[in-house]
């Protein structure tokens, strides 16, 4: 029987699987039925194999292979098209594996990218693709006029023509010609997909036709002169005639070395980067099926077979025929004439036509690849509200917004005139998008993502690599300034995506691949090679409340040096009574306030049945490998009353702040009953001691000003008092937890924004103890510590006889049975210490205080906290600190 949704166990259950709508395999949200009945008609052969095609023939196919074999020789003519099929091969085989592990949406190339590298690298590399498609239109475009021209233009002045050349010459007119050939492309697009498939269909029938007439005529048709046309460079001027002279021996060995020279059309010096730049766009069309993929009824099958069909058949048709032209024609009847395969063919006519479908076809490709570019574009709000009219579709799915936008584009670019001025611009965008492509698989594949999982095998890291080397060179051999420019352009996307564009949840190859390489690293990080030189604070603190604790977790931010940084909490409850973890939809809400706060921290959030138990446990698990907290931070146990900061935070706003931080509870209040007993945060510190940890104490954080908050008139302050104040017959400034403490103070003033604060060190002396040569012997201490501070000499001796005094009273009470005991400190002491503190400096930004570990005995916790109560009472803003670790040195 089928299992009920209701049951156990069944697909009633979340799962993140069908949340994520299987890989997004059909993007159907916000699109209409009729959009969905739509769009995904068309197959491998249709929708892959003949858009490819007829992208790749194109111009270069009847129009530009002469030219390049003429200019470049046979030789270097097939070394072009072996280093261009080598870098579209390998890209074709990165283009093969990305397609192959999971279903594709529109957008081809760029749907591949954004969710493989992420919306920056993906929006960067989609507008340049989109401009890639757009300029290439307008080159097909302009090759087509230039076609049209030569059969049907007037013959220029001087010269004579036939009957059919009607046709007027001229900028504007070539303008003219232009644009109505592209408002014929944009009616077949506008129809749609459908209409577009059965055109390049029939076109692609008569390409085929064409081709196979031209490579018979080299066999067939005899040996003729050809009348050249004229230039740019002949004044008007007849240049003369050149030979088809059929297969000679001579005409191979004269075309075999280059010859690069003028080119007739633009008057420009011809070179190996320049003729390449032109060849290559015979190339750029293996992305005519992936930007598709919107509208193939099965994209991840029909993708890297057609690509692959298409390729190896357009590299062998190339070949072939660079081969058969360096057998029959002289060189200059290949440097000078564009259109000569009519001249030489069997029926003229048969080459005219195919030009004309050839240009016309790839036009179209490019231009309603463009379209479906900007609409996949539109679709993910990269670029919010400019984009979004792209948006709207026809009732059969076609973005016709795209499709005219697109079209306004190719019109602007047609203004550039001549199609070998844009060719460089056109290759050098298909390459930088290669290189991309390229760039998306090697991170997959580095990343080791166990969801990288492609069907298609044929490609290694290596491949990747070749692909994106040779794309990049290849940049910027045909054109330096154009490829700085284009990397520039692109740079500027992606840093002003990165800082615009809203999150998405397509997931981030960046996080695997920053995920591989830290697992590594971490597992290099050995403890067993610690050094104190390199010793560097790893804070956990304990947060009760962010509302209250704000202050606090700023300033440990600044005090942890670029060290590992943990926020932890711990929420009081059982999961045996609980239906769920409760923890997970909590970390939300912190991780959003760690992004607010602009701190480097992590959150850690754990279950427990006592505040206690769950310290000790974050104590235990947090961080992993060398990077572990050796230093715990909490707040100080008292009773005051916490203040709600949150609300008047200047990075909380009042409407966020009741949805995204509705998880925190309201701040403790003075009547109500603490979570957290005086005894059991002792026994936290005492803990903490036992399992090696130095402590830090907070108190009164809730008043800090943090020197940004300052002003640069007022210059912050950190106090430091080194020694026991709560233990007088033992203080002494070198004691581990006394070095900890200058060490704290010193990172605190390491900190970009605390560089401009002025460290304060007080010596407490008595009179009769010859301050000056202790003050000596603190100022070299920090001299071989490399701490700069100001030391203020304190007397104390008041203080100091009040401790004295009492002690003696207790001791001759019987009330101690060991001199320095917690009971020996009287609150009389305290409170004199206290005022000393207070006389020597009124208003510090943070002092720092030296604490004294906790009593073994237990039943002295109590007295200990109060202690610690009385001497920080009203001194603002003061750090606890004990320190179990050694942290510094005076070696290199």
């Amino acid at each position: 029987m089928p299992r009920r949704q209701g049951s156990s166990g069944g697909v009633s259950e979340r799962s993140p699987l069908l949340a994520y709508r299987l890989c997004n395999s059909i993007s159907v949200e916000a699109e209409p039925a009729g959009a969905r009945a739509g769009t995904r008609q068309l197959h491998t052969f249709l929708g892959v194999v003949v858009p490819t095609l007829l992208s790749m023939f194109s111009v270069v196919l009847f129009l530009r292979l002469g030219f390049v074999v003429g200019q470049a020789g046979l030789y270097q003519s097939l070394a072009m098209f072996l280093v261009a099929y080598f870098i579209i091969g390998m890209t074709v085989l990165s283009v093969c594996a990305i397609s192959t592990n999971g279903a594709l949406d529109a957008g081809g190339a760029y749907y591949m990218i954004s969710r493989a590298l992420g919306p920056e690298f993906g929006g960067s590399i989609g507008i340049m693709f989109f401009l890639a498609n757009v300029c290439a239109s307008a080159l097909y475009i302009l090759g087509l006029v230039e076609a049209v021209v030569d059969d049907f233009g007037v013959p220029a002045e001087g010269g004579t023509g036939s009957a059919i050349q009607v046709l007027p010459r001229g900028y504007w007119f070539d303008l003219l010609y232009g644009t109505a050939f592209l408002f014929l492309c944009l009616l077949v697009c506008l129809v749609g997909a459908g209409i577009y498939a059965k055109a390049t269909f029939l076109i692609f029938l008569i390409v085929m036709l064409v081709l196979g007439t031209v490579c018979l005529s080299f066999f067939v048709v005899h040996p003729r002169s050809v009348k050249l046309p004229t230039g740019s460079d002949s004044n008007g001027t007849d240049l003369g005639n050149a030979s088809f002279t059929g297969f000679k021996l001579s005409t191979l060995q004269a075309n075999l070395p280059a010859a690069y020279s003028v080119d007739y059309t633009t008057g420009r010096l011809m070179s190996f980067s320049t003729v390449f730049a032109v060849m290559f766009n015979g190339c750029t069309g293996i992305m005519a099926g992936s930007n598709m993929s919107g509208d193939l009824r099965r994209p991840s099958y029909s993708i890297p077979r057609g690509t692959i069909t298409a390729v190896i058949f357009t590299y062998i048709v190339y070949n072939l025929l660079a081969v058969l032209l360096s057998c029959t024609c002289d060189r200059l009847l290949l440097q000078r004439d564009y259109s000569f395969l009519r001249d030489i063919n069997i029926w003229p006519p048969f080459v005219i036509i195919g030009i004309y479908c050839s240009t016309l076809s790839a036009a179209m490709s490019n231009l309603i690849g463009a379209s479906r570019i900007l609409y996949a574009l539109a679709k993910d709000d990269l670029f919010g509200k400019a984009l979004s009219p792209a948006k709207q579709t026809s009732r059969g799915g076609n973005p016709w917004v795209a499709v005219i936008f697109s079209w306004v584009l190719v019109q602007l670019v047609l203004f550039s005139g001549k199609l070998n001025i844009i060719a460089a611009v056109v290759t050098i965008f298909f390459l930088l998008v290669y290189a991309t492509v390229d760039l998306a698989c090697l991170a997959l594949e580095w990343a080791s993502a166990p969801n990288f999982r492609p069907t298609f095998h044929y490609f290694t890291w290596h491949t990747c690599v070749l692909g994106i080397a040779g794309c990049v060179v290849m940049v910027f051999l045909i054109s330096p300034i154009y490829a700085s420019a284009s990397v520039a352009f692109m740079v500027v996307l992606l840093v002003a995506l990165h800082y615009l564009s809203p999150s998405s949840s397509w997931g981030y190859i960046s996080q695997a691949l920053i995920f591989h390489q830290v697992r590594k690293y971490l597992l290099m990080l050995d403890i067993r090679k610690e050094h104190v030189k390199f010793w560097r604070p790893q804070v956990l603190l304990m947060v009760r409340n962010p509302r209250s604790s704000l202050q606090l977790i700023s300033f440990i931010n600044d005090l942890k040096k670029s060290g590992l940084y943990v926020l932890g909490h711990v929420e009081l409850d059982d999961l045996d009574s609980l239906p769920a973890d409760p923890l997970p939809d909590q970390s939300d809400s912190w991780l959003q306030l760690v992004d607010r706060l602009n701190i480097k921290a992590f959150v850690n959030l754990t279950l427990s049945d006592s505040i206690r138990h769950g310290t000790q446990q974050l104590l235990f698990i947090s961080g992993l490998g060398g990077m572990r907290p050796n230093t715990i931070a909490l707040g100080f146990y008292d009773n005051t009353a916490s203040q709600d900061c949150l609300s008047q935070h200047p990075a909380f706003s009042k409407g966020e702040e009741e949805v995204a931080w509705q998880n925190f509870p309201p701040v403790w209040t003075s009547g109500s009953r603490k979570r957290l007993s005086a005894h059991e945060y002792v026994a936290m510190i005492a803990d903490a001691v036992k399992m090696h940890r130095n402590v830090l104490l907070a108190r009164s954080f809730e008043e800090l000003k943090l020197p940004q908050e300052l002003g640069w008139r007022v210059q912050p302050l950190i106090d430091v008092w080194p020694i026991n104040l709560l233990r007088p017959d033992s203080a002494h400034y070198v004691d581990t937890s006394s070095l900890f403490l200058l060490q704290m103070a010193c990172v605190l003033a390491m900190a970009r924004s605390w560089r401009r604060a002025r460290l304060r060190l007080f010596l407490c002396v008595e009179s009769g103890t010859r301050p000056r040569g202790q003050e000596d012997k603190l100022r070299q201490l920090l001299k071989d510590l490399r701490i700069q501070a100001h030391i203020h000499t304190v007397l104390w001796d008041n203080v100091v006889a009040l401790h004295w005094h009492n002690q003696q009273e207790a001791v001759e009470d019987n009330t101690v049975n060991f001199p320095g005991n917690v009971a020996c400190v009287t609150d009389e002491y305290l409170s004199a210490v206290n005022q000393l503190i207070l006389q020597q400096s009124s208003a510090p930004t943070v002092r720092f205080l030296y604490l004294p570990r906790p009593p073994a005995d237990t039943s002295l916790y109590l007295r200990y906290l109060d202690q610690l109560d009385v001497l920080t009472r009203g001194l603002g803003p003061t750090l606890l600190v004990h320190g179990v670790s050694a942290v510094t040195s005076t070696e290199l």
